[in-house]
């Protein structure tokens, strides 16, 4: 049987340890079978020291496994590192290997996607600058660029409120920035549940491109802090960073990294609380009681339709809640999030049902993105097997993810309560 022969035996153990495999799970997942002289793990070892080479048949069974292109095991050296651009996490240590390299292995797909999706505007000639892509600076201002994030997307900075709910507005958000050009992306796993990335491994990632800017914003997440990490994320593009960013909650300000973190973070509560909104201190709060200032906070939630810990991290950075009392109402949220996922986990085991998997697709990529596909699909610029590579599906999923955004005419669907 013909061998992978000029395969660098440190491809394969960059390629399996930036897929957050150990020997013995990479072994189960390629199908080594033990015998009575070698182990399953033992046989992949051999192939990482050099003694043998893995078939070719052996090597797609690994590209697949270590989702790496067949092409990438014929490198003469592992490239360096540098997929996720600039990685914004603060607690990014603390986040385990296995979980990095998850994140890796997304974020690598998601550029390929977004690469693709570049080559079909241009093909088109529909690929048009975007003015707006790093055209600010943190030396602008916190007030500058959201005035400008505003601008762009035709919202009120008035201090009326914003009625309607975190679904409905992050929907309208999302939907001003498919206009503007930028596309919005649900994602939080690598296509199965088995390799979901909770937000405390990431919670956006923006790709600030002049042509197809990409946000990718983390499904595992509260629905009602998606609207936050949205315009997150728009700050990074205005500013011109791609990255990959964390919560808003723990920011170290000192370092480079942290000034644009805190930096993206203001413009996004000013964005989505104004000052206008705050014109005053909510009356309470001046008592420094904990249950007083949930309230407060719930009542500014509901108006303006945003998540109770983005008003409580607005609140703080005003300084009209203290260190003490901002820890403790963060603490309860965190806990209130950890049973809000116990509970839906417990009722997607008693209930498969649900809406079907297009319209959840179609929820997840976006209007514009499956948009450019069709478009493209349809005048014959693009393949299926392209477009099952930038929609994340299978080739047979292609046309029946089609049909169902030309019958709905678009439409999204909302997901049930979370």
């Amino acid at each position: 049987m013909a061998r992978g022969e000029g395969v660098n035996p440190e491809i394969l153990i960059w390629a399996r340890e930036s897929a957050g495999l150990s020997i013995a799970d990479a072994a189960d997942k390629i199908g080594f079978a033990s015998s009575e002289m070698t182990s399953a793990s033992d046989k992949l070892v051999e192939f990482e020291s050099g003694v043998r080479s893995p078939t070719r048949n052996q090597l797609a069974k690994i590209a697949a496994v270590y989702r790496r292109p067949l092409v990438a095991f014929y490198m003469l050296s592992p490239p360096p590192r540098g997929e996720r651009g600039e990685d914004f996490r603060t607690h990014a240590v603390s986040v385990s290997s296995r979980e990095n390299a998850l994140l890796d292995a997304l974020l690598r797909d998601v550029r390929g996607r977004q690469e693709m999706v570049r080559s079909l505007l241009e093909d088109e000639d529909e690929a048009v600058r975007l003015p707006f892509v790093g055209s600010a600076s943190l030396m602008d201002g916190v007030q500058s660029v959201s005035n400008r994030i505003n601008e762009a997307l035709e919202l009120s900075a008035s201090a009326e409120g914003r009625p309607g709910g975190p679904d409905g507005l992050f929907k309208d958000l999302r939907s001003r920035c498919e206009r503007l050009g930028i596309f919005v992306l649900l994602i939080g796993d690598l296509g199965s549940h088995h390799s979901a990335l909770t937000d405390s491994v990431f919670r956006g990632f923006a790709i600030a491109d002049e042509i197809a800017p990409f946000v990718v914003i983390n499904d595992q997440d509260a629905r009602a802090a998606r609207t936050f990490t949205l315009i997150h994320e728009l700050a990074h593009i205005w500013i011109g960073q791609s990255g990959v960013s964390g919560g808003a909650d723990i920011v170290a300000e000192a370092t480079p990294v942290g000034r644009t973190e805190q930096f993206c973070n203001d413009v996004a509560g000013e964005v989505l609380l104004p000052a206008a909104a705050l014109a005053r201190r909510p009356a309470g709060l001046e008592t420094d009681d904990k249950e007083t200032t949930h309230r407060v906070i719930s009542g500014i939630s509901e108006a303006w339709s945003v998540s109770e810990p983005m008003v409580a991290y607005r609140l703080h950075r005003l300084g009209w809640i203290t260190n003490a009392i901002y820890g403790k109402i963060c603490a309860d949220y965190a806990a209130r999030w950890r049973a809000v996922k116990a509970q839906e986990k417990a009722k997607a085991k008693e209930n498969e049902g649900g809406p079907s998997y297009y319209v959840v697709k179609q929820h997840k990529l976006g209007n514009a993105l499956i948009g450019v596909v069709q478009r493209t699909l349809r005048d014959n610029l693009l393949t299926h097997t392209k477009a099952a590579k930038v929609l994340g599906v299978k080739p047979s999923s292609v046309e029946p993810l089609l049909r169902r955004f030309e019958s709905g005419r678009g439409a999204l669907f909302v997901e049930p309560g979370r």
